[in-house]
């Protein structure tokens, strides 16, 4: 009886500390913004410390990205840079912030 009390109460504190994990993963849509990031403008690719973790997939994304050479002000649009970015992320092939489909057309969230 006493284990069973003893498991009960630490899942809840798990719960308790890894509910707050899940939710902070949250997008503002009226933003066009992760975890405060917005999910336009000049983006630099790193391998370390990045803003987001990203998956490249080829359905059901979270993000349409359209890849262009200037003026990223639209959600969606990526302007791909090597230095002073407004987001940095990192590519992962598990366990992402944000999956996204590059497209040639209609960016923005889905």
């Amino acid at each position: 009886m006493r284990r069973a009390i003893a498991l009960g109460f630490l899942a809840a504190v798990a719960i308790g500390l890894w509910g707050d994990r899940v939710t902070a993963k949250t997008i503002d849509r009226t933003a066009c913004q992760q975890d405060g990031h917005p999910l336009y403008g000049k983006v630099q690719i790193v391998e370390s410390f990045p803003d987001l973790t990203v998956q490249v997939v080829d359905s059901f994304p979270n993000l349409k990205v359209k890849p262009v050479n200037s003026f990223p002000d639209s959600c969606g649009e990526w302007q791909f840079v090597n230095s002073f970015p407004d987001l940095k992320i990192k590519f992962v092939t598990s366990f992402p912030d944000l999956k996204i489909q590059f497209v040639d057309s209609f960016p923005g969230l889905t």
